[in-house]
């Protein structure tokens, strides 16, 4: 059995533990409301750009872009969050994160990817949804974990199926192959696949998805009536 004071101090411990789990909680909290608020100004100052381009444009090329708005929204978020992600991950690697280059980029990309959520979902998915929050937040990750492995294919095919490497090509050709296939090709197999997806499962058109929650009701109505009725 514990000494009295033995338990006052384990007592005194475990709070010590609560409030410093409860004061990280708080930080979060601010810190994700900052990012929210900052995101929105965002989406504000891109929907004013992207009108002003959109009326100086003519007709046809208006109604074009009026029918592809989501996809040039979209397109225009994923440029963002990319400034973002360098941007942060530069900043970080070259001061604090000098000698953890890794930490930088994975603190650059975790914050992108908010960024990317808040964004999307607050403009160019705006009037799609209809999701609980968490379990569209869970759907966005894992559609943006499958755009990241994607996007890493391409580099793999090149590097390691064709070979384009040191020695076999010249220090020249490893890096155009390597940007080519990374950033160029790369990313736009990780764009059309995110964009699909966000449409078709993270961001839903509510009346689509009503029309299909219905069309497979009735089938199964159908497949239970008996045979003859």
């Amino acid at each position: 059995m514990r000494h009295p004071r033995q338990l006052a101090t384990a007592d005194h411990g475990d709070g010590r533990h609560r409030r410093g789990i409860e004061s990280t909680s708080i930080h979060v909290g601010k810190y994700c409301h900052v990012l929210r608020e900052q995101c929105l100004a965002v989406c504000s100052g891109l929907v004013s750009i992207v009108d002003d381009v959109v009326r100086v444009l003519p007709q046809p090329l208006q109604d074009i872009a009026f029918r592809n708005r989501e996809l040039i929204k979209f397109a225009i978020v994923g440029a963002t969050t990319f400034v973002i992600d360098s941007g942060i991950f530069y900043a970080l690697k070259w001061t604090v994160l000098e000698e953890k280059p890794v930490t930088a980029k994975i603190i650059a990309g975790v914050i992108a990817v908010i960024a990317s959520y808040i964004l999307n979902r607050e403009w160019s998915f705006k009037n799609r949804g209809g999701r609980e929050r968490h379990h569209e937040a869970l759907l966005f990750f894992a559609v943006s974990g499958v755009g990241v492995v994607l996007s890493m294919l391409p580099l793999y095919i090149s590097r390691y199926a064709f070979q384009l490497h040191q020695p076999t090509v010249s220090f020249m050709v490893e890096n155009i192959a390597d940007f080519v296939s990374a950033y160029i090709i790369g990313n736009l197999l990780q764009m059309a696949f995110r964009f699909w997806a966000m449409r078709r499962w993270v961001f839903p058109d509510e009346v689509d998805q009503m029309l299909e929650d219905l069309e497979e009701y009735v089938e199964e109505e159908h497949h239970r009536r008996p045979l003859g009725r």
